[in-house]
């Protein structure tokens, strides 16, 4: 059974591509199902069946999961039972027409302009302060996601054009603006601050820790908890790409212009931040009706 897994994750890497924390995140679904179907149901994988999936799926809802973390639960079974019928392990697909949760009910915390801008002028007073700046002004101007912020190298960023290189979910590419400002701040980190980490050490990533190693998914939360503890609600680095697509839309962005900068492979996930607001909706009447 081990051995399946295992081969399951190298398919997954050589053959799919899939991203590191992709990988992560679905090795850890499979191993909380298959600790699932040995308590409950005295089964091991690949000895299971739609109606176990389906009853796995219930008891992740009835633990609280979300509907996001369910999708990607789907997504990693499926991914699973696909690879049993490949090797022919499987002789029918137990996961087949098992539809995929809509995703987002409601579009995701998005802060208001002023309380983004107070956040990103917090850091101050630190030794790290312009590091930090110069990522959250980063994750604001250009939606990226954290695993694509802290990966980001000092080659990926075109100063003179303003913008940057960003290689996303499944090693995908993709071009996206950076704002003048955020251009500058990121000029003053890089000149004045960041040689002091690296010392007489090189990195070729852009946002680096004391000592020159590369910034970690955990510290920026941290960072991101530490400067919006004075903002109501949950904020996570998330939070910021939330913000960076709904003000863009609610400024007139396109629509299919926002899924390029944001990396969606499908428009209906973009589609999340149409959900607007009655006074964003009460704005738009006023101005377009001819007797708004």
């Amino acid at each position: 059974m081990v051995n399946l897994i295992e081969r399951f994750f190298n398919y997954l890497t050589v053959e799919k591509g899939l991203s590191q924390n992709t990988l992560a995140s679905y090795r850890n679904d499979i191993k909380k199902f298959q600790e699932y179907l040995i308590k409950e149901k005295g089964k091991e994988i690949p000895n299971f069946k739609k109606a176990d999936i389906i009853s796995y799926l219930n008891h992740l809802r009835d633990l609280g999961n979300q509907t996001p973390t369910i999708a990607r639960n789907i997504s990693a079974l499926r991914g699973l039972c696909r690879f049993f019928l490949l090797e022919k392990i499987l002789d029918e697909d137990p996961i087949e027409n098992l539809s995929t949760p809509k995703g987002w009910k409601h579009l995701p915390k998005v802060m208001g302009q002023d309380d983004v801008f107070t956040m990103i002028e917090k850091p101050a007073g630190s030794k790290f302060s312009l590091r930090d700046r110069a990522l959250l002004e980063l994750l604001y101007s250009s939606g990226l996601r954290a695993s694509e912020a802290i990966s980001l190298k000092t080659e990926d960023i075109n100063f003179e054009a303003g913008f940057i290189s960003v290689t996303g979910k499944g090693s995908k590419e993709r071009i996206v603006p950076v704002s003048e400002n955020t251009i500058e701040t990121i000029k003053k980190y890089i000149d004045e601050l960041r040689p002091k980490f690296l010392k007489k050490k090189t990195s070729p990533y852009l946002f680096i820790a004391k000592g020159g190693k590369p910034m970690t998914r955990q510290r920026l939360w941290q960072l991101i908890k530490l400067y919006a503890k004075d903002i109501s609600g949950d904020v996570s680095p998330h939070t910021l790409r939330h913000c960076f697509a709904s003000h863009l839309l609610e400024g007139g962005a396109d629509l299919r212009a926002l899924q390029k900068m944001l990396g969606h492979s499908d428009i209906s996930t973009t589609q999340i931040y149409t959900k607007v607001t009655p006074d964003r909706l009460k704005k738009v009447h006023k101005e377009y009706h001819p007797r708004g």
